[in-house]
Protein backbone atom coordinates (compact mmCIF):
# COMPACT_ATOMS: atom_id res chain seq x y z
CA UNK A 1 0.00 0.00 0.00
CA UNK A 2 2.90 2.29 0.51
CA UNK A 3 4.65 1.85 -2.76
CA UNK A 4 1.22 2.49 -4.29
CA UNK A 5 0.60 5.98 -2.65
CA UNK A 6 3.84 6.94 -3.37
CA UNK A 7 3.28 6.00 -7.33
CA UNK A 8 -0.11 7.59 -6.96
CA UNK A 9 1.06 10.99 -5.78
CA UNK A 10 3.64 10.56 -9.36
CA UNK A 11 0.49 10.55 -11.24
CA UNK A 12 -0.28 7.11 -11.48
CA UNK A 13 -4.35 5.88 -11.08
CA UNK A 14 -4.78 3.77 -7.81
CA UNK A 15 -5.33 0.63 -10.64
CA UNK A 16 -2.09 1.74 -12.34
CA UNK A 17 -0.01 1.54 -9.51
CA UNK A 18 -1.49 -2.05 -8.04
CA UNK A 19 -0.60 -3.22 -11.50
CA UNK A 20 3.01 -2.10 -11.38
CA UNK A 21 3.71 -3.34 -8.43
CA UNK A 22 1.66 -7.07 -9.05
CA UNK A 23 4.16 -6.65 -12.34
CA UNK A 24 7.34 -5.91 -10.74
CA UNK A 25 6.78 -8.88 -7.93
CA UNK A 26 5.29 -11.36 -10.38
CA UNK A 27 7.92 -10.94 -13.11
CA UNK A 28 6.04 -11.67 -16.82
CA UNK A 29 2.55 -11.79 -16.49
CA UNK A 30 -0.74 -11.87 -18.86
CA UNK A 31 -3.83 -10.31 -17.86
CA UNK A 32 -5.64 -12.79 -15.62
CA UNK A 33 -2.32 -13.17 -13.80
CA UNK A 34 -2.11 -9.40 -13.44
CA UNK A 35 -5.38 -9.09 -11.81
CA UNK A 36 -5.58 -11.85 -9.70
CA UNK A 37 -1.76 -10.93 -8.06
CA UNK A 38 -3.67 -7.07 -7.97
CA UNK A 39 -6.96 -7.61 -6.82
CA UNK A 40 -8.22 -5.49 -9.75
CA UNK A 41 -11.53 -6.76 -12.04
CA UNK A 42 -10.55 -8.65 -15.10
CA UNK A 43 -12.73 -6.56 -16.57
CA UNK A 44 -10.29 -3.01 -16.00
CA UNK A 45 -7.16 -4.85 -16.30
CA UNK A 46 -6.31 -4.71 -19.98
CA UNK A 47 -6.67 -0.98 -19.97
CA UNK A 48 -4.58 -0.25 -17.38
CA UNK A 49 -2.00 -2.52 -18.46
CA UNK A 50 -1.94 -0.38 -21.82
CA UNK A 51 -1.82 2.52 -19.89
CA UNK A 52 0.59 1.33 -18.08
CA UNK A 53 3.15 0.84 -21.53
CA UNK A 54 2.13 4.36 -22.60
CA UNK A 55 3.38 5.79 -19.20
CA UNK A 56 6.92 3.51 -19.89
CA UNK A 57 6.21 1.91 -17.02
CA UNK A 58 5.64 -1.53 -18.64
CA UNK A 59 6.84 -3.64 -21.61
CA UNK A 60 4.16 -5.57 -23.53
CA UNK A 61 5.75 -8.99 -24.94
CA UNK A 62 3.31 -11.01 -27.95
CA UNK A 63 3.32 -14.52 -27.21
CA UNK A 64 1.78 -18.22 -28.65
CA UNK A 65 -0.61 -17.81 -25.34
CA UNK A 66 -1.42 -13.70 -26.44
CA UNK A 67 0.01 -10.65 -25.03
CA UNK A 68 2.57 -10.79 -21.73
CA UNK A 69 3.67 -7.61 -19.62
CA UNK A 70 6.87 -6.82 -17.58
CA UNK A 71 7.57 -3.96 -15.54
CA UNK A 72 9.75 -1.61 -16.14
CA UNK A 73 12.32 -1.65 -13.23
CA UNK A 74 12.27 0.75 -10.45
CA UNK A 75 15.01 2.49 -11.44
CA UNK A 76 14.55 3.23 -14.61
CA UNK A 77 11.02 4.02 -14.16
CA UNK A 78 12.20 6.69 -11.60
CA UNK A 79 14.81 8.12 -14.42
CA UNK A 80 11.90 7.96 -17.26
CA UNK A 81 9.48 9.81 -14.64
CA UNK A 82 12.31 12.67 -13.70
CA UNK A 83 13.75 12.78 -17.25
CA UNK A 84 9.98 13.52 -17.71
CA UNK A 85 9.68 15.97 -15.11
CA UNK A 86 12.32 17.97 -15.91
CA UNK A 87 10.85 18.47 -19.87
CA UNK A 88 7.30 19.27 -18.44
CA UNK A 89 8.82 21.76 -15.69
CA UNK A 90 11.19 23.72 -18.87
CA UNK A 91 8.22 23.52 -20.96
CA UNK A 92 6.14 25.23 -17.94
CA UNK A 93 8.91 27.69 -17.21
CA UNK A 94 9.54 28.85 -20.81
CA UNK A 95 5.23 29.80 -21.32
CA UNK A 96 4.58 31.22 -17.87
CA UNK A 97 7.92 33.69 -18.80
CA UNK A 98 5.70 34.68 -21.89
CA UNK A 99 2.76 35.41 -19.22
CA UNK A 100 2.44 39.72 -18.42
CA UNK A 101 1.82 39.98 -15.01
CA UNK A 102 0.71 43.80 -13.51
CA UNK A 103 3.55 45.04 -11.26
CA UNK A 104 3.07 43.90 -7.59
CA UNK A 105 2.44 46.92 -5.54
CA UNK A 106 4.43 46.03 -1.42
CA UNK A 107 1.84 45.83 0.88
CA UNK A 108 1.50 48.02 4.00
CA UNK A 109 1.00 46.27 7.05
CA UNK A 110 -0.39 47.58 10.35
CA UNK A 111 0.53 46.93 13.23
CA UNK A 112 -1.11 47.51 16.98
CA UNK A 113 0.39 46.81 20.66
CA UNK A 114 3.92 47.04 21.94
CA UNK A 115 4.55 43.55 21.23
CA UNK A 116 4.09 42.72 17.74
CA UNK A 117 5.70 46.44 17.10
CA UNK A 118 8.78 44.71 18.78
CA UNK A 119 8.33 41.34 17.23
CA UNK A 120 8.53 43.31 13.92
CA UNK A 121 11.30 45.80 14.54
CA UNK A 122 12.89 42.91 15.64
CA UNK A 123 12.64 40.89 12.57
CA UNK A 124 13.63 43.93 10.18
CA UNK A 125 16.98 44.76 12.06
CA UNK A 126 17.57 41.16 11.66
CA UNK A 127 17.23 41.09 8.45
CA UNK A 128 19.69 43.88 7.98
CA UNK A 129 22.33 43.14 5.65
CA UNK A 130 24.70 46.61 5.00
CA UNK A 131 22.54 49.42 6.40
CA UNK A 132 20.14 50.75 8.97
CA UNK A 133 18.82 54.09 9.70
CA UNK A 134 17.25 54.66 13.02
CA UNK A 135 15.47 57.67 14.48
CA UNK A 136 14.43 56.61 18.25
CA UNK A 137 13.84 57.00 21.81
CA UNK A 138 15.02 56.00 25.33
CA UNK A 139 12.68 53.55 25.95
CA UNK A 140 12.60 51.95 22.49
CA UNK A 141 16.10 52.12 22.29
CA UNK A 142 16.88 50.05 25.30
CA UNK A 143 13.80 47.24 23.77
CA UNK A 144 16.09 46.81 20.87
CA UNK A 145 19.20 47.15 22.32
CA UNK A 146 20.48 43.96 21.73
CA UNK A 147 19.01 43.32 18.46
CA UNK A 148 21.07 46.31 17.16
CA UNK A 149 24.21 45.34 18.95
CA UNK A 150 24.35 42.08 17.38
CA UNK A 151 23.52 43.60 14.05
CA UNK A 152 26.47 46.56 14.47
CA UNK A 153 28.64 43.08 15.26
CA UNK A 154 27.77 41.17 12.46
CA UNK A 155 28.96 44.19 9.99
CA UNK A 156 25.93 46.31 9.12
CA UNK A 157 26.53 49.58 9.20
CA UNK A 158 24.22 51.34 11.60
CA UNK A 159 23.17 55.51 11.73
CA UNK A 160 21.31 56.55 14.57
CA UNK A 161 19.54 59.63 15.49
CA UNK A 162 19.32 60.06 19.37
CA UNK A 163 16.11 62.28 19.31
CA UNK A 164 15.47 63.31 23.04
CA UNK A 165 19.12 64.51 22.78
CA UNK A 166 20.28 62.15 25.70
CA UNK A 167 23.02 64.40 27.96
CA UNK A 168 24.79 60.67 28.89
CA UNK A 169 24.83 57.54 26.78
CA UNK A 170 21.94 55.39 28.05
CA UNK A 171 23.44 52.21 26.03
CA UNK A 172 20.50 51.20 24.00
CA UNK A 173 21.76 53.20 20.91
CA UNK A 174 24.42 52.04 18.42
CA UNK A 175 26.34 52.60 16.16
CA UNK A 176 27.25 56.16 14.83
CA UNK A 177 24.78 58.39 17.57
CA UNK A 178 24.07 61.89 17.02
CA UNK A 179 22.11 63.64 19.19
CA UNK A 180 19.37 66.43 18.28
CA UNK A 181 16.43 67.42 20.31
CA UNK A 182 13.75 66.03 17.32
CA UNK A 183 11.37 64.44 19.74
CA UNK A 184 8.04 65.18 18.93
CA UNK A 185 5.82 67.39 21.06
CA UNK A 186 3.91 65.84 23.68
CA UNK A 187 3.81 62.40 25.43
CA UNK A 188 4.17 60.40 21.85
CA UNK A 189 7.49 58.73 21.18
CA UNK A 190 8.59 58.34 17.66
CA UNK A 191 10.80 54.91 16.81
CA UNK A 192 11.67 55.02 12.91
CA UNK A 193 13.88 51.95 11.12
CA UNK A 194 14.57 51.50 7.71
CA UNK A 195 17.01 48.35 6.93
CA UNK A 196 19.20 48.40 3.61
CA UNK A 197 17.31 50.87 2.07
CA UNK A 198 14.35 48.70 1.02
CA UNK A 199 12.69 47.80 4.42
CA UNK A 200 10.70 50.35 7.19
CA UNK A 201 9.02 50.16 10.15
CA UNK A 202 7.35 53.25 11.69
CA UNK A 203 6.10 53.59 15.18
CA UNK A 204 4.23 56.30 17.55
CA UNK A 205 4.26 54.90 21.20
CA UNK A 206 2.65 56.08 24.21
CA UNK A 207 2.46 54.56 27.98
CA UNK A 208 -0.70 53.22 27.08
CA UNK A 209 -0.41 51.84 23.01
CA UNK A 210 1.86 51.68 20.36
CA UNK A 211 0.84 51.95 16.10
CA UNK A 212 2.72 51.05 13.65
CA UNK A 213 3.68 51.03 9.76
CA UNK A 214 5.33 48.11 7.97
CA UNK A 215 6.24 48.19 4.39
CA UNK A 216 8.85 47.53 1.55
CA UNK A 217 6.86 50.41 -0.74
CA UNK A 218 9.58 52.49 -2.34
CA UNK A 219 7.95 55.55 -1.74
CA UNK A 220 7.38 55.24 1.93
CA UNK A 221 11.12 54.18 2.39
CA UNK A 222 12.59 57.15 0.78
CA UNK A 223 10.52 59.69 2.39
CA UNK A 224 11.05 57.99 5.89
CA UNK A 225 15.16 57.58 4.82
CA UNK A 226 14.70 61.38 3.91
CA UNK A 227 13.32 62.47 6.96
CA UNK A 228 16.23 60.94 9.14
CA UNK A 229 19.42 62.55 6.91
CA UNK A 230 17.52 65.57 6.58
CA UNK A 231 16.72 65.78 10.34
CA UNK A 232 20.75 65.02 10.90
CA UNK A 233 22.31 67.43 8.37
CA UNK A 234 19.67 70.26 9.42
CA UNK A 235 20.29 70.00 13.09
CA UNK A 236 24.28 69.39 12.41
CA UNK A 237 23.80 72.40 10.49
CA UNK A 238 22.03 74.49 13.25
CA UNK A 239 25.29 73.28 15.72
CA UNK A 240 27.90 74.41 13.57
CA UNK A 241 26.85 77.57 12.27
CA UNK A 242 24.17 78.67 15.20
CA UNK A 243 23.74 82.36 14.73
CA UNK A 244 25.90 83.00 11.90
CA UNK A 245 22.42 82.16 9.79
CA UNK A 246 21.12 85.26 11.06
CA UNK A 247 23.72 86.53 8.37
CA UNK A 248 23.97 84.35 5.95
CA UNK A 249 20.27 84.35 4.55
CA UNK A 250 18.90 86.46 2.14
CA UNK A 251 15.33 88.17 2.73
CA UNK A 252 13.85 85.61 0.05
CA UNK A 253 15.26 82.75 1.55
CA UNK A 254 14.17 83.77 5.45
CA UNK A 255 10.52 84.56 4.39
CA UNK A 256 11.00 80.71 2.78
CA UNK A 257 12.37 78.98 5.82
CA UNK A 258 10.00 80.60 8.16
CA UNK A 259 7.24 79.62 6.28
CA UNK A 260 8.17 75.90 6.67
CA UNK A 261 8.17 76.68 10.31
CA UNK A 262 5.93 78.47 11.38
CA UNK A 263 5.26 78.25 14.67
CA UNK A 264 8.30 80.45 16.10
CA UNK A 265 10.12 80.48 12.44
CA UNK A 266 13.17 78.58 11.30
CA UNK A 267 16.12 80.77 13.14
CA UNK A 268 14.23 80.05 16.84
CA UNK A 269 14.15 76.53 15.17
CA UNK A 270 17.95 76.79 15.10
CA UNK A 271 19.01 78.31 18.11
CA UNK A 272 16.75 75.48 19.84
CA UNK A 273 19.21 73.07 18.00
CA UNK A 274 22.62 75.45 18.78
CA UNK A 275 21.61 75.58 22.35
CA UNK A 276 20.99 71.79 22.72
CA UNK A 277 24.91 71.37 20.98
CA UNK A 278 26.86 73.62 23.13
CA UNK A 279 24.56 72.17 26.39
CA UNK A 280 26.48 68.79 24.95
CA UNK A 281 29.61 70.05 24.47
CA UNK A 282 29.85 71.73 28.35
CA UNK A 283 28.42 68.21 30.13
Amino acid sequence: MEIAFALQKLGFSEYEARAYVALVRGGSLNGYETARDSGLPRANIYPVLEKLVLRGAAQRFETRDGNRYAATSPERLIRHIETAQRRTLGDARRALAKLKTPAEVPAIFNLSGRDEFLSQAEALIESAHTTLLVAIQPPEATALAAMLDEARTRGVVITTLCMESCPTECGGCQGDIYRYNLAPPGTVRWCLLVADATRMLAAAACETEVNAMLTEQPLIVELTSAYIRQSLALATLGGAFGECFEGLLSVEARRILDSLYPENGFLAYIRRIAQESDRRSND
